[in-house]
């Protein structure tokens, strides 16, 4: 927890010269961001089937051959109507902690259709594809990939993990959870800018909400 809270400072999750660690960081880390949202909104809106799919499970996901052998393992996607996707560009499953960017996939379960969110695009084109088949073979549909030309783009080398996070949060809680039931929702984050400074401000604030837990049940 210190590491995460020492490092979050200064690098965020996919800093080039954290070459052994940038997965392993980011899915502690986003592990913090899902639960606070589960905790702190998703679980107010028992009528929403909305899953966010963990980094770990999006990774394996992606390097089985057969997602159907995941079956038991993954949430059941029968009443779900969106899924979010971490997405990783680590090409070889023996190396656990591998890969240097990450980017989001959304899927719209209900509309077929799965928004690929990239702040370097199109360095994760290729992996999102593969994950949106992947889901799709699990739904029994081919799903439409869009590649959104107009997500924020990030303005160095570090801030990819804020992107995932900041953009997840602003989908979840400022469109799907917003939207009425038979209006349609414009998955676009173009125009919208991302404040990676205050990102990073806000995610060490969940995780020392979640230290300070932790400290007090041992207490």
């Amino acid at each position: 927890m210190k590491e995460d809270i020492d490092t979050l400072k200064n690098d965020w999750l996919t800093d080039n010269h954290y070459t052994a660690t940038p997965k392993r960081t980011f899915v502690r880390r986003a592990d913090s961001v899902y639960r606070y949202l589960e905790r702190e909104y998703l679980n107010q809106y028992k009528n929403a089937h909305i899953v966010l799919l963990r980094p770990s499970m999006s990774f394996m996901l992606m390097q089985t051959p057969d997602p159907h052998t995941l079956k038991e393992a993954l949430p059941n996607f029968s009443r779900t109507t969106h899924i979010f996707l971490p997405i990783n560009d680590c090409r070889n499953p023996s190396i656990a902690e591998g890969g240097s960017h990450w980017s989001l996939l959304l899927v719209s379960v209900v509309d077929g259709v799965a928004f690929h969110y990239d702040s370097l695009n199109p360095a994760n084109r290729n992996e999102a594809g593969l994950a949106a088949r992947k889901i799709g073979q699990l739904l029994g549909r081919q799903l439409q990939f869009i590649d959104l030309a107009d997500s924020p783009q990030q303005e160095n080398s570090s801030d990819c993990g804020v992107f995932v996070c900041i953009q997840m949060r602003h989908l979840l809680l400022r469109k799907l959870l917003m939207a009425h039931a038979k209006e349609k929702v414009s998955m676009s984050m173009g125009g919208k800018s991302v404040d990676a400074t205050q990102g990073r401000k806000e995610m060490l604030r969940i995780i020392e909400g979640f230290r300070k837990e932790g400290e007090r049940r041992r207490s």
